[in-house]
């Protein structure tokens, strides 16, 4: 093995140029139909939001063999964000891609109007 450089004493193994290593995912994606059709028509879906968008591009790339890097380099990502979805997505399948609820303080406004209305100061 031929060395690339040197990054904080270590030597670091030339294998893509850059002197990083791919590593394997030991989650392996495999589809079937309704789920690679799902996974298609919401990856192309116009008025679908970014996240699923971007969340049904990783599995399907997944499914095509890319590795983590491979795939965060493609759609512009941290790697750590597409070693989430793919956990994730091998672990519960398309309810992993769901938005979870989230944790924090709730919002400071009610969806009820209250209070004066704007005609009201009249």
């Amino acid at each position: 093995m031929m060395y690339y450089g040197c990054r904080d004493g270590m030597l670091l193994p030339f294998v893509d140029g850059r002197g990083i290593v791919p590593r394997s995912s030991p989650f392996i994606i495999e589809l079937g139909p309704a789920e690679r059709a799902f996974l298609d028509s919401t990856s192309h879906r116009y008025s679908a939001p970014y996240r699923d968008v971007v969340r049904a591009r990783i599995v399907l790339l997944a499914a095509d063999g890319q590795e983590n890097t491979e795939i965060a380099r493609r759609l512009d990502l941290p790697v750590q964000i597409v070693s989430k979805w793919r956990k994730r997505f091998f672990e519960e399948r398309l309810a992993g891609l769901a938005e979870r609820p989230r944790t924090g303080r709730r919002p400071g406004f009610s969806p009820r109007p209250r209070g004066r209305r704007q005609g009201d100061r009249l």
